[in-house]
Formats: structure tokens, sequence, C-alpha cells
């Protein structure tokens, strides 16, 4: 039985956000490690805003850009008018002065926050980080123009608890926790995201799920060898992993026998209505 869904808690100001208590832009390699899963995620991102149609005439926001790659897909490939590319610390993202690709620097929680509208917002592994995501996608639905579409995105781990790998999966077991504890990740809700659209209104509502396989040589194990990395002091002072556990996990994903699932990314989207 579903257990009721408990009211958003505000988030912090600081402390205990993404980005200041973990994953800091200032880390050393933040940037690759943000990279790395661009380069997982963006195909399966980029033909879902394609089979929607998105291209010229459009005007498009991009909700925690990261390094920018969706943001210049869409202008360089897509082909759209002008795209926003909307990050609390836009500093990766390559957008030059008077372009079609302008950034702004906010605070997604903000409730004063008023962009505009846009034909398309897309927002990608933004919602999981936030204590106050209900609210903070209502706004974002907000925000898309009459015929628009609402495309959201976030983590999705269908697969890490049946792993053989002990290892491997109590160390990503441990970092789920300790992004919980610490920054109030959660993405036991993520599989709701059609209701959640439907709720607010949105229309020819659908949803899909992208899980990669590790290799050795994949974009996603790098990513995830770059976020345990980053989350190293937290995960061994402060979760149950033994010691050495955080390392036999890491050479796992080095090793020739490397052989399962990565998380995965459910894509949710919806048009509100309208032309």
């Amino acid at each position: 039985m579903d257990e009721p869904d408990e009211p958003d808690a505000p988030d912090a100001p600081d402390e205990g956000r993404y980005g200041a208590d973990l994953f800091s832009p200032e880390h050393t390699g933040e940037g690759a490690r943000i990279d790395y899963g661009a380069l997982a995620y963006d195909a399966g991102s980029r033909a879902r805003l394609t089979a929607l149609g998105v291209g010229p005439g459009w005007r498009c926001l991009d909700v925690g850009a990261g390094t920018g790659t969706i943001s210049r897909w869409l202008l360089d490939e897509a082909g759209v008018d002008e795209v926003v590319a909307l990050d609390r610390d836009p500093r990766f993202v390559d957008a030059r002065p008077g372009g079609r690709l302008r950034t702004t620097a906010a605070d997604i929680t903000d409730p004063t926050l008023s962009p505009g509208r846009f034909d398309l917002v897309h927002c990608r592994f933004v919602l999981m980080h936030l204590r106050s995501h209900a609210e903070v996608l209502a706004r974002l639905a907000d925000w898309v123009a009459p015929g628009g579409w609402l495309v959201v995105g976030d983590a999705v781990d269908l697969t890490t608890s049946g792993s053989p790998q002990a290892a491997y999966r109590r160390t990503m077991a441990a970092m789920w926790q300790v992004l919980r504890d610490r920054i109030g990740t959660d993405i036991g809700w993520v599989t709701r995201y059609p209701q959640l659209l439907r709720d607010l209104g949105l229309l020819e509502v659908g949803a899909e799920v992208l899980m990669p396989p590790l290799t050795v040589d994949a974009p996603v194990t790098a990513f995830w060898k770059g976020t345990w990395l980053s989350m190293r002091d937290t995960l061994e002072s402060g979760s149950a992993l033994e010691p050495g556990e955080l390392d036999a996990a890491l050479d796992y994903l080095s090793s020739p026998a490397l052989a399962d699932l990565s998380p995965g990314m459910i894509t949710a989207w919806g048009r509100r209505p309208g032309p």
C-alpha cells in the first residue's frame, strides 16, 4: 500500500543543498563529472525532445542546465529561437553575450522567480534534490506557454538492490541514504511523475525510463566513480559502509567483471492546454 504523501519541507537557504553541502562547483572535476552524466543520458533526452517536435520558433527554458549540453543542442541541432539556461551557478554553461543562449543565475525554489512563459520547459536531475519538489514542479508547469511542453527527468534506481556484487550494492545504497540525509535527495516519488503532471492539468502525459549498462569505458560508469570520489569523506564517515568497501566498489567499476545496469533516468512530459 502506498504511503500518504507528506507535504514538502522548505529548502534551507544554503546548508543541506546540492552545490553547497555536496557537489560544489568549486570542487575540482565537478564540471567533468556533470559532463559524464550528460554523455550518459543526453541521447535519451534529445530523442524525447525531438519526438515532441521541438524546433524553429520555440523559446525554451533549460532548468538546472549543468554544463549546457541540452541548451546548446536545442540551439545548434534543434534550431530553436532562444534558450534560457537557468542554474544556481551557471558557470559551466558556455553562453555568449547577445546570443540566443543566455544564462540566468537563480534559485528555482525562490517563490518570486518569474522567468516568463516558454514553449518548452526542460528540467533534469533537479527536483529529486529538492525537499519542495511538488511546489517547484507546479511552478514549472505555470511557466509553460499554452500549447507548450513540460519535460522533467530524474534518477530512478530499479536495479541496484538486485546486484550480486555486495560492495557495489551497498555503496550505491549508502550514497542514496547520505544524499537524502545531507541534502534532501529523494528518488522514491519519481515514478509518480505521470500522475503528478496530470494532476497539474497537463495533457498528453507520458513517461519512459532509460537504464544504461555499466561497462568499464561507459560515461555513466565514470559518472558514478566521480560521484563516489566526490563524496568519499562523507560516505566513509557518515554511512554504514565497512572499511575498504568503497574502494572495492570503485575497483568493481574498473573491472572486466563489471556487469550491472546503472540507475536510470525517468523522463516524463505533458502539454499545457491551449492552441
